[in-house]
C-alpha cells in the first residue's frame, strides 16, 4: 500500500473534539493508538502545525493526515509455548505466563508474545502499530494472565474502543503485603511518570492522569491479604502503584516495594517467614485471571477465565499452612 494523504475541514459540531478522536473517526480505518502515533511523528497537521494528540480542533481548521507507507516489520517468528484459550477468524485470547514481554522493545527484540503470536499466524501481521501488530492491550512482563489479540482491523478499531472505554472488563487476583484497611475499597490518586525515576510510575500532582482502582479481600493471611482487584482506569503499573501507594505493595514487587523493602519492614519472626514466602514465587503475585468483552463480528459477551499459575499457587499453599 502506498501512502495516503487525506485532508479534513473541521465541522462547527465538531469543535472541541480532541485531534486523535477526530482523525480516527474521519479515516474510520486506523486506531487511535496509531493515530497518536502519527501526530506525535509529524504525519497529522491543523492548518500546517503540529499539535499534541489532546489539541482540541477548532471549526473551519484544516487537518491533513499522512499514513506513510508500510514499512516491512523487522519482527521474528519464534516457535514458542503459547497457551491459546481461544481463537476465531477475528482474534483470539492467550493466556500469557509470567517473564514473557507482550511486544518487542529495547532490550527485547525477541522472545515476546508477538514472536510468538507470528509463528503461529500472519494474518495480524499487516496492520497496527509497528512491533506491536493486533496487540489491543498489554499486561507488565511479570504479570500473568488473559490478552485479547485482533487478527484484523476491525477487530483491532472494535476491541481497542472497548478497552478505552472500559466496556471490556478485566479481573485480576492478587497477593497484597500485609492487610488493606477495608474488605473493600477504591483506591483514586493520580498516576504519571516518577520525578525520581522516569522508568517507573508513581502517584504524583505533576503531569498525570486520574487513575481509580477498586478492591476486595477475598481471604486474610498471617502476612498477605488475597484480593480481587479491578481497573476503573488503565495507567501503566496502575494495580502496583496504587497498592504500593497506600502501604501494601503487590508481593514480590521489586520495583514498586513488594520484596525487600517490605521484608526490612518487618520484626524478627515475621521477617523469616516473609523470606520464606518469597521463595514460593519471584515475581510480583499479579494475575489476570478474568476477561470479557463483546465479539466485533458476532456481538456476542465473551467471558474468559484463567486458573492462577503454579508459582502463586505454591504462595497460597504456603500461606494456608503457616498460622495466623
Amino acid at each position: 500500500m502506498a501512502e495516503e494523504k487525506h485532508s479534513f475541514k473541521v465541522p462547527e459540531e465538531e469543535e472541541g473534539r480532541r485531534l486523535d478522536h477526530f482523525c480516527v473517526k474521519f479515516t474510520d480505518k486506523i486506531s487511535r493508538t496509531y493515530i497518536q502515533e502519527l501526530i506525535r511523528s509529524g504525519n497529522v497537521l491543523v492548518n500546517s502545525r503540529k499539535r499534541k494528540p489532546h489539541y482540541r480542533v477548532r471549526a473551519a481548521e484544516l487537518v491533513e493526515v499522512t499514513i506513510p507507507e508500510p514499512r516491512q516489520f523487522e519482527l521474528l517468528a519464534e516457535s514458542l509455548p503459547l497457551d491459546i484459550v481461544y481463537e476465531d477468524q477475528d482474534l483470539l485470547v492467550v493466556n500469557k505466563p509470567a517473564g514473557m514481554v507482550v511486544h518487542p522493545a529495547c532490550g527485547h527484540r525477541s522472545g515476546t508474545l508477538v514472536n510468538a503470536l507470528l509463528a503461529h499466524t500472519e494474518e495480524f501481521l499487516a496492520f497496527g502499530v509497528k512491533g506491536r501488530p493486533g496487540i489491543v492491550h498489554r499486561l507488565d512482563k511479570d504479570t500473568s494472565g488473559l490478552l485479547v489479540v485482533a487478527k484484523n482491523e476491525k477487530s483491532m478499531l472494535d476491541l481497542g474502543e472497548q478497552i478505552q472505554s472500559r466496556k471490556a472488563v478485566r479481573k485480576y487476583l492478587a497477593l497484597v503485603c500485609g492487610h488493606l484497611p477495608d474488605d473493600c475499597g477504591t483506591i483514586e490518586f493520580p498516576i504519571g511518570r516518577s520525578p525520581k525515576d522516569g522508568k517507573t510510575m508513581a502517584v504524583t500532582y505533576a503531569k498525570s492522569r486520574e487513575a481509580s482502582t477498586t478492591y476486595e479481600v477475598k481471604r486474610i493471611f498471617s502476612l498477605c491479604d488475597f484480593v480481587e482487584v479491578s481497573l476503573k482506569t488503565g495507567r501503566t503499573h496502575q494495580i502496583r502503584v496504587h497498592l504500593s501507594f497506600i502501604g501494601h505493595p503487590v508481593l514480590g514487587d521489586p520495583t514498586y516495594g513488594g520484596r525487600q523493602k517490605w521484608v526490612k519492614s518487618l520484626p524478627g519472626e515475621e521477617r523469616k517467614e516473609a523470606n520464606r514466602l518469597l521463595k514460593q514465587i519471584d515475581r510480583q503475585a499479579l494475575h489476570a485471571y478474568y476477561l470479557s468483552f463483546t465479539h466485533p463480528t458476532m456481538k456476542e459477551t465473551l467471558e474468559f477465565r484463567a486458573d492462577l499459575p503454579e508459582d502463586m499457587k505454591r504462595a497460597l499453599q504456603f500461606l494456608e499452612a503457616a498460622p495466623l
